[in-house]
């Protein structure tokens, strides 16, 4: 289809959305300059990362008045995220940058005193418009958004739900004790808070359904249902698959253990690179299986390489194509320096990644040593480090710290200056409390710097979410460290995975009963499928525990 054009200001991963429009059958141009704004017969702006950079970001490139004349002129106009973040009037994430002031209202920061913030994981969008002569569920066959779907949210700043706006809603969407507005249509304009192009076969459905029709419908035929808000957020849970990737001895990418073990086989005569499977087929398979998340970890192998040459990149790429949830990519996200002497910031390292497909990137190693320095400057950032580079040009949502803490037992609180907790889990010589010490370099050397010390640092520097391992739990099969988690969980107040431990259903069941972790991840079990991932998604739907529902394929 001719005349379909997407807005690319140059931040985040717009590869994904790109290649959910040609899975879809249709060809999508980008935006090089302000006059292509007024050619495209349809426009989509799927603004990554955050408000005052996306908005600086479209003055500087001059996109400001062409895309006011766009929307104005009566064309089909769909944003994304800050996509339709920037139709409003500002923005509490930087208050003195002004939004396109189409639509009223601010956007503000959801109140972290009360839930996790960032918003980060699958939640329902609950429908407040219906049509003239019609009932809801032809109402929703319009858009493609369905009451039982699920949709990825990705942000810490939304639109409050206010009587005003109700011209504009089409869906609200309750987090928490908070509901905001997950969508609006108007005229010719339809914008979603959360990533349709990351929201698996309903977002695929939901812009099949923009790019099939002709015309948005009329406001003239829009009228206010009285559909209620969600007196029940429809927040799941979280299942991520994870793949610690490296290249074999004949150079060819595998899905192997971790950095910290020893990762040849011991059966065969030259002892191999243990291989469970191509990464980019692996990660398909687990999309189709119904993974909510994929992360890729980058083992140090090839870390090393030229910028250009990181086979990663073209992970990430391949993988975009056909998976449509969120991608986190781990493992040599700092500064690197070229063997020919060209210096690449970790901000640009990350800007690759994203552009190749990552939603987020997770950094590990570097974390610890920001904190530590972070702390030794007494509690004060650089605003240097990857992680702030990174979070104020992408947004906190787009920086992971990755964290591999072991225990340390001690006979009382007061043999250590680190943070303690009391744990059934008795050292060697009867000791009932442990603290947790924090390695780098995939767990081969420690620090002393305790696991409360870095995930308080890290979120003060900007982190959105923290994917905690467990070095003691880490491929025994028994279980998550439910103790750690729940004491990290008590220290910060962005999103924690759990991870390290995992070895039956039952264990996903006890992480989220027994603690309030978002997340829970896996990587061996689920390579070789000993505890697939639809039956963990059947086992906790049984217990109740919310879960993304398995979906139906295009």
């Amino acid at each position: 289809m001719g005349g379909l054009y997407m807005l690319d200001y140059g931040a985040g991963n717009v590869r994904s959305l790109w290649n959910a429009v040609r899975k879809l059958g249709y060809e999508i141009q980008t935006v090089k300059e302000p006059a292509d704004i007024l050619k495209a017969e349809k426009l989509i702006f799927p603004g990554v990362g955050a408000f005052g950079h996306a908005m600086l970001a479209l003055e500087s490139e001059g996109y400001t008045e062409p895309l006011k004349q766009y929307i104005a002129s009566g064309k089909p106009y769909f944003g994304i995220c800050v996509g339709m973040q920037t139709l409003f009037e500002g923005s509490d994430e930087t208050p003195d940058v002004k939004g396109l002031g189409i639509i009223p209202g601010r956007v503000r920061k959801f109140d972290a005193q009360t839930k996790a913030v960032p918003h980060m994981g699958w939640n329902s969008a609950a429908i407040r418009k219906d049509y003239r002569g019609q009932d809801l569920s032809e109402a929703e066959a319009t858009c493609g958004i369905s009451d039982e779907n699920r949709y990825y949210f990705v942000h810490s700043y939304a639109v409050p739900y206010e009587e005003n706006l109700e011209d504009w809603v089409f869906t609200t969407t309750k987090y928490g004790d908070e509901v905001f507005v997950s969508s609006v249509r108007r005229g010719n304009m339809f914008c979603t808070q959360f990533h349709p192009e990351k929201s698996g076969y309903s977002g695929l459905r939901l812009l099949k359904s923009f790019l099939e029709s002709e015309k948005i419908i009329s406001e003239d035929n829009v009228r206010i249902s009285t559909v209620a808000h969600p007196s029940v957020g429809g927040f799941t849970k979280r299942i991520i698959a994870c793949l610690d990737v490296r290249a074999n001895d004949a150079g060819d990418l595998v899905v192997t253990k971790g950095d910290q073990y020893d990762v040849r086989e011991k059966s065969t005569a030259n002892g191999d690179v243990r291989n469970l499977g191509k990464p980019v087929d692996l990660a398909r398979r687990y999309f189709e299986e119904g993974a909510d998340e994929i992360t890729f970890l980058n083992i140090t192998s090839f870390r090393n390489c030229p910028m250009t040459d990181l086979p990663m990149l073209e992970v990430l790429r391949r993988a975009s194509q056909d998976i449509f949830v969120p991608l986190t990519i781990g493992g040599g996200i700092r500064d690197i320096t070229d063997p020919d002497g060209t210096f690449h910031s970790a901000l640009h390292v990350a800007n690759e990644y994203f552009r190749s497909g990552a939603d987020k990137v997770s950094i590990g190693s570097d974390a610890v040593y920001a904190a530590e320095k972070y702390i030794a400057n007494g509690n004060t950032s650089s605003g240097t480090t990857a992680i702030e580079t990174i979070a104020k040009a992408y947004g906190a949502q787009a920086v992971v710290i990755s964290v591999d803490p072991k225990r340390v037992y001690v006979q009382s609180p007061s043999d250590t200056h680190h943070h303690v907790i009391k744990t059934p889990y008795i050292g060697p010589n009867g000791e009932q409390y442990c603290w947790y010490q924090c390695t780098v370099k995939g767990g081969r050397e420690a620090r002393d710097l305790d696991v409360r010390q870095l995930v308080v640092a890290c979120e003060a520097m900007g982190a959105g979410e923290i994917l905690l391992n467990c070095m003691d739990k880490d491929g025994t099969n028994s279980g998550y460290d439910l103790e750690l988690i729940q004491d990290v969980k008590d220290a910060v107040s962005i999103p924690v995975v759990a991870s390290s431990g995992a070895g039956s259903e039952q264990h996903f069941i006890d992480v989220f009963a027994k603690t309030n972790v978002e997340a829970a991840l896996a990587a061996g079990i689920f390579h070789r499928q000993e505890v697939p991932i639809a039956n963990v998604k059947k086992v906790l739907k049984q217990s109740g525990v919310p879960c993304r529902p398995m979906e139906i394929p295009l």
